[in-house]
């Protein structure tokens, strides 16, 4: 039986991380799925945000777990966080994103919420997870790097006069399906495990006449052709349409990965407190969705507008070119159980596809601007919690 006072101070974790779900739904995963999107006037503001939120739902039932458990249990050894620690880490890291969504400006949540996390689990003794630090900080040095300069690469090709759109569209189409074919999702998997449509149609169908690994490369390259065909039909028939279609498919992807990923950052910090009230995971990513669609619907719409013209001018083509890496290092960090910032990674990519053509649109006071709030978001989250939760632990011990 919980006391009364341990359900209350739950009570008050749950809405700081709802909270915390909102505040990332109306910024990262909300608004930087379909920012290019909007900037290639595929889709209205309004209708993104509304989309977006749907998506990010799904992809928090989905594909949540993984980054949802790294940030719970995996960020600092030697303690589990209490119920006082989640609210605080939570709370610095919620109260940071949402200045930024007010002031305009892309805060990293991953950057808050992994500073705020540190920060209480080493003011409660616990010792750093190094092994941990070294995979995620290695992931946010290669995102704009490995993101923006594939971006560059895509717009450069879609843009050169010795290629045609109607043939290197669909071929980027089909390493779309291929990665597509990729994505593991929740129950697909052995004992209610994760797994891809691939490897599960692999497991399904080895020994009727090949072995699993045949099966698994002919799942990954049907679905790769069959998206190369899809997007070819379309683009043939008309080529702007076409290539719309084809970036909405992407915002689509990109903000179902956004929900598998950004939530575990607003209710990792719960997960050590499910067995004080035998709470299933579940039902923890179910209530972390809906913050996320609950942010995505009020206040992603002002950050959609602020990514799709204040960073750069962008086309179909260029549009696409971000999206495309976007999704592959949305998709890499929900594998490997990275908490990784949207906001960087459609950031970098953006700015990739601008500089393809010359920089124009590009404005580089705000890329200066946007990457001093990463960092500077970072040290303050960490030394915000890490003050906060020793003061607090000291007033309660007297």
């Amino acid at each position: 039986m919980v006391a009364v006072g341990t359900l209350a101070t739950l009570v008050v974790a749950a809405l700081a991380s709802l909270f915390m779900a909102w505040a990332i739904g109306a910024g990262s995963s909300g608004s930087t799925p379909f920012a290019p999107a909007v900037g290639a006037n595929a889709i209205s503001v309004m209708r993104a945000g509304f989309i977006v939120g749907l998506l990010g739902f799904a992809g928090a039932i989905l594909q949540g777990a993984n980054v949802t458990n790294a940030v719970g249990t995996e960020l600092i050894g030697g303690v589990t966080l209490t119920v006082t620690a989640a609210v605080i880490a939570l709370i610095t890291a919620a109260v940071l994103v949402a200045l930024g969504v007010f002031a305009g400006y892309p805060i990293a949540t991953a950057f808050t919420v992994t500073g705020a996390v540190v920060g209480v689990g080493l003011a409660m003794g616990g010792d750093p997870a190094w092994a941990k630090y070294q995979q995620i900080v290695t992931l946010w040095v290669l995102v704009p790097f490995v993101g923006g300069g594939a971006a560059y690469a895509t717009a450069r090709m879609l843009r050169s006069e010795w290629v045609s759109e109607t043939s290197t569209v669909p071929v980027l189409a089909g390493v779309v399906g291929v990665l597509v074919a990729n994505m593991e999702f929740a129950g697909l998997g052995a004992n209610g495990s994760s797994a891809s449509v691939a490897r599960a149609s692999a497991v399904e169908l080895a020994g009727t006449m090949f072995g699993e690994t045949v099966w698994f490369v002919a799942s990954v390259l049907v679905a790769g052709v069959v998206a190369a065909a899809i997007v070819g039909r379309w683009v043939r028939t008309d080529q702007t349409r076409g290539q719309r279609r084809f970036l909405l498919v992407l915002g689509g992807l990109v903000a179902f990965s956004a929900g598998g990923s950004q939530v575990g950052l607003a209710i990792g910090p719960l997960v050590p407190l499910l067995d004080a009230v035998t709470v299933p995971l579940l039902a923890l990513l179910v209530g972390g969705g809906l913050g996320l669609l609950i942010g995505s619907w009020t206040g992603a719409p002002r950050m959609i507008k602020a990514l799709a013209q204040d960073y750069s001018s962008l086309g179909p083509r260029r549009s696409i070119a971000a999206m495309i890496p976007s999704f592959a290092i949305a998709q890499t960090a929900v594998a490997l159980g990275v908490p990784v910032s949207f906001n960087e990674i459609i950031v970098s990519a953006i700015i990739g596809s601008g500089f393809a053509a010359g920089g124009s649109g590009v404005s580089k006071q705000k890329m200066v601007y946007t990457v001093l709030a990463w960092v500077g978001s970072l040290a303050l989250a960490f030394g915000l919690s890490y003050g906060v939760f020793t003061l607090v632990s000291n007033v309660l011990s007297v």
